[in-house]
């Protein structure tokens, strides 16, 4: 009976380590999403001609749940990307993550076709039309909001990259009911910031003068117009420190430099504070 149990488990966990030409998250024994036991699949969401894939992930509730867009970061469709949906179901949620980069590599595929020479992804993602990011991001939210599992109510959230456009995707789709923008940039046209409906909530880096120095001018753009932009300052992290700080991130050795521990543990500080303040959020919806 034991060794058929652990046959089972393995055949499970092989098969599911790639689905839809996806690579999902290497098994190991720290790695949380192979052992989570919410459910989670691979989804293609029709955008006209196109077929954008999508990671979701189902929360454990016994009533029907708000739905959150995740926006990946410049890398792509990542493991941490899937890991972090995970996360959101857990806290109760139904996390939607769509690979923007679908049928936009070699032979069609997505993130995962792309050289992982840590560049080709990056030039992928900068060179995506604007239209079609957000008819791909609309679709998506479109499918989300029908689950029979999910109440209507959609916000959306993103990472780098991904904050960025979750911030301009606010301004295309005034009925989500949330942007969450980690350290991404806001829109510079005051008749975009117009457009925007929803509040918006900004979790930045102290560390990050980059963004950072945008958000004076998108503070007076949001306030000019009457919005909401609620914002919080991490100080000491890094921009991505909702990565960086990952408890599935591996610590600095012993004998690092004193500054590399230091960038650790405040990115992990950072992304602790964030989740709370995220969490008390989403609640409020």
């Amino acid at each position: 009976m034991r060794k058929t149990l652990l046959l089972a488990l393995f055949v499970t966990s092989s098969a599911f380590a790639q689905h839809d030409g996806h690579q999902m998250m290497e098994p190991s024994p720290k790695d949380p999403l192979l052992t989570s036991p919410r459910h989670r699949e691979w989804v293609t969401v029709k955008n006209g001609a196109r077929n954008v894939s999508a990671f979701v992930v189902y929360p454990e509730v016994k009533n029907k749940a708000t739905a959150v867009v995740v926006i990946h970061e410049i890398f792509g469709m990542s493991d941490w990307v899937q890991q972090l949906s995970d996360e959101l179901a857990e806290a109760g949620y139904i996390a939607i993550a769509p690979d923007l980069l679908s049928g936009m590599g070699p032979n069609g595929g997505g993130t995962s076709s792309f050289p992982q020479d840590g560049q080709s992804v990056g030039k992928a993602i900068r060179d995506l039309p604007p239209d079609q990011i957000t008819a791909d991001l609309n679709a998506v939210a479109d499918y989300v909001s029908k689950l029979p599992a999910a109440n209507g109510k959609v916000a959306v959230a993103g990472f780098c990259w991904g904050g960025s456009q979750t911030f301009r995707f606010a301004t295309n789709r005034p009925s989500i009911a949330a942007a969450f923008v980690f350290y991404g940039s806001g829109p510079e046209s005051p008749d975009a910031i117009a457009a925007i409906k929803a509040p918006v909530y900004g979790f930045y880096a102290g560390n990050d003068a980059r963004i950072g120095a945008t958000i004076p001018k998108t503070q007076e753009l949001m306030k000019a117009a009457g919005k909401t932009y609620d914002i919080v300052t991490y100080e000491g992290a890094g921009h991505g420190f909702m990565r960086a700080g990952d408890t599935m991130m591996t610590p600095p050795a012993a004998d690092a430099e004193q500054k590399v521990k230091d960038a650790y543990a405040a990115n992990r500080k950072a992304r602790d504070a964030a989740w709370v303040r995220w969490k008390e959020l989403l609640k409020k919806l």
